[in-house]
């Protein structure tokens, strides 16, 4: 579908319904919660009736984010269509919507799999929260206000990690100068997305950086259930401790397995412009971006290292590039 017809198919579609249902992925990170906020208060704001929704519930860090308050964890009410936003798979949505198939899907992951009866997915958009600004009022006639712009502009803020990944453009720079001509306070936004931690969340980065491991070009580490009760950190996350590690001089690719409590382990990659960890995320059960991807495995950690670290050096032996 051409870029004209599929934008007049989405405005047509967010414009007859009555009752729309927004979701993402599970663990949702900034993007993810800015996506479902942002768009569902332009809904919101055209006089819709709208559920957001998401299996998990926010972090700590991130209810800051208008419009965060208003999503819940259950489908209370029906719906006219649904909208799945940031996920690459419908699986990743936690189950939000049953075996029911999408109505939209928007998105910007390489390893989507265009699961839904409409989809948007552009993989060259820095954030899913940046390919709503860029169509939001133009394309598809919703309105935008300060809380609006606000949710749009902690997306690609998280999403880019402070406009520092690699695949940062112009465009993305002004399209957050826009979201602040609309009322986005970036200093705020920034401060409290990528600079403010809780104590707690050092606590459990502090567990983690001390069993940190190097092999080559490789770096890695491991986060427990224990770590996580003895730091009393309420997040099912990372903490963002990946980025920490991501950043370490002279290598290639960075990985953290963090325990979760049903005998699974998430796994998460960050790597260097030219390493593509998007298609070995792929195989696991995974997705993402060639350069920050992430797969929810199943087995003990020991297992899950094993297949997973043996799976990532043969990226640094040049199995697998980019592109």
């Amino acid at each position: 579908m051409k870029n004209d017809a599929i934008h007049s198919t989405i405005r047509e579609m967010l414009h007859d319904a009555n009752a729309v249902l927004i979701t993402s992925h599970i663990r949702p990170d900034g993007d993810a919660v800015g996506s479902v906020a942002g768009l569902g208060m332009a809904l919101r704001l055209a006089g819709k009736q709208v559920q957001m929704v998401m299996a998990d519930r926010i972090s700590a860090q991130l209810r800051f984010i208008p419009g965060a308050d208003q999503i819940t964890t259950k489908v209370t009410d029906p719906f006219d269509i649904s909208i799945v936003a940031d996920s690459s798979d419908l699986e990743r949505t936690g189950g939000i919507l049953g075996e029911r198939q999408p109505d939209l899907c928007i998105d910007h992951h390489i390893t989507n799999l265009n699961f839904a009866r409409v989809n948007l997915v552009d993989i060259t958009s820095v954030s899913t929260t940046a390919l709503i600004a860029r169509h939001l009022t133009e394309d598809w006639q919703l309105p935008i206000d300060n809380s609006i712009a606000s949710a749009l502009l902690a997306g690609i803020v998280t999403d880019t990690i402070g406009f520092r990944t690699s695949n940062i453009t112009s465009e993305a720079m002004r399209l957050a100068a826009d979201l602040m001509d609309q009322g986005a306070e970036l200093s705020e936004i920034y401060q409290r997305a990528i600079t403010n931690r809780s104590y707690e969340a050092i606590q459990f980065w502090g567990k983690g950086i001390a069993r940190m491991e190097r092999k080559g070009r490789l770096v890695w580490t491991v986060l427990t259930n224990e770590d996580r009760r003895s730091a009393a950190y309420m997040g099912k996350d990372d903490a963002d401790l990946i980025n920490i590690i991501s950043s370490i001089e002279d290598n290639d690719v960075a990985i953290i397995f963090t325990e979760k409590d049903d005998q699974k382990v998430k796994v998460s990659w960050r790597a260097q412009p030219g390493i593509d960890v998007s298609q070995i995320a792929l195989n696991f059960g995974g997705g993402g971006h060639p350069a920050a991807s992430g797969a929810e495995i199943n087995g003990t950690l020991e297992e899950v290292q094993d297949k997973v670290l043996t799976a990532t050096k043969a990226i640094l032996n040049g199995k697998i590039k980019e592109g």
